[in-house]
Order: structure tokens, then C-alpha cells, then sequence
């Protein structure tokens, strides 16, 4: 593996393993890969993640680091590792509108990724350059172009990316993703998974 290859991080917000984001994301992942990138996954199921209480304790610390959390779980952990990816991927089906439980949970935390004092008006990016670039992964039982007109999920997965240092160069909506209870990856679907992970891996 080349010293300058690209470390990609995908963060999975599904509830389901081998579901529709999973799938997507392991199309973009695999192609990453075959492009020389390093990749790697973390499903946020398997994380424990608590509710922000919004002490923001975390952003009151100056500098360009992340804010530490009064809470012990493993966000620390999470953060850490998206410290060191040079890419990302963000996926999360649509639940009632927007974005899954535990994917929220994990947004309302990068709280942390701001400044805001108290006495200040609104936040501040502590890193507003944009020198990561991430992918978008939504699905729906919806068709895709209805989804993403009446829900918020792209949006959502959008200002995460942006918290994060990222600016997204590519998006994948999977509409009407719920007509069989396992079910496949159109050949779009995939073809266009697949481009994303080439072009994540070259840095484009």
C-alpha cells in the first residue's frame, strides 16, 4: 500500500447490517480500495454513543483540536479515528423523515467540533477549511427524487460532513428501498457506488 494512499472512513448509521446503506457503502469501499485507497467501517450500532446532554462543556475549550465530552462512551474512540481519515462516507437510511436514531446521536455529539463560548453568538468551526472530501449514502422506501424532496436526510449527512472538515463530492439516494425485506442493489445503484469509491480514492 502507497505511503500517500487515501484513508477512508465510512460511518454507518443503518440499524441493519448487509442492508441497502450497508451494501452501497461496501460497493464504494471495495472500489476504494481497488483504486489503492485504505478503508475501513465503523457501524454505529456497535458503538455505544449516549444522548447529548448540551452542557456544552466540549466547546468551551479553545484551539483546533476536538472538544472533550463529560461523557465516557466510545464517541472518544470514533473521533479518533475520523481524526485520521483523509475521506469519508456517511450513511443513513430515512426514518420517519430524516436521518436514523443513532445517527442523530452521533450529529447532536460533534457538537464538539465547534467553538462556542459562552457569551458568543453562534459557534465556530474549529477546522472551517474543508480538506477532507466525503460521499452521501441515504436510502428510502420512497423513490429517491421524492425522498429527498420531503425529508431532510442528505441534509443532515451534509452539515455532519461539513462539521467534520469534509465537503461532500458525491451523493447516492437509493429510492424504493423497502419493497423486499432482503433486498439487492440495482445495477445503478452499484455502477454509481463504484464511482464514487474511484473517485474518493484519487482525491477528486
Amino acid at each position: 500500500m502507497s505511503k500517500n494512499s487515501v484513508n477512508i472512513l465510512a460511518i454507518v448509521g443503518s440499524y441493519r447490517k448487509g442492508g441497502s446503506i450497508d451494501s452501497a457503502i461496501d460497493q464504494i469501499l471495495s472500489s476504494a480500495k481497488a483504486a489503492g485507497a485504505e478503508t475501513s467501517k465503523i457501524y454505529l450500532i456497535d458503538k455505544h454513543l449516549s444522548f447529548c446532554t448540551n452542557c456544552r462543556s466540549c466547546t468551551q475549550q479553545a484551539g483546533p483540536q476536538y472538544g472533550a465530552c463529560v461523557l465516557d462512551d466510545d464517541m472518544t474512540g470514533v473521533l479518533r479515528e475520523l481524526e485520521r481519515a483523509d475521506a469519508l462516507v456517511l450513511g443513513s437510511p430515512m426514518n420517519a423523515g430524516t436521518v436514523t436514531a443513532v445517527m442523530k446521536v452521533f450529529i447532536e455529539r460533534l457538537v464538539c467540533t465547534a467553538y462556542w463560548p459562552w457569551g458568543a453568538l453562534s459557534p465556530k468551526y474549529r477546522n472551517p477549511e474543508k480538506k477532507k472530501q466525503a460521499v452521501l449514502v441515504a436510502s428510502s422506501a420512497a423513490p429517491a427524487f421524492m425522498a429527498n424532496f420531503t425529508g431532510d436526510v442528505m441534509g443532515r449527512l451534509k452539515t455532519a460532513a461539513s462539521m467534520l472538515g469534509a465537503r461532500s463530492i458525491g451523493t447516492l439516494y437509493i429510492g424504493l428501498a423497502a419493497k423486499q425485506q432482503h433486498q439487492e442493489l440495482s445495477r445503478r445503484a452499484r455502477k454509481k457506488a463504484q464511482i464514487l469509491g474511484k473517485k474518493l480514492a484519487a482525491g477528486q
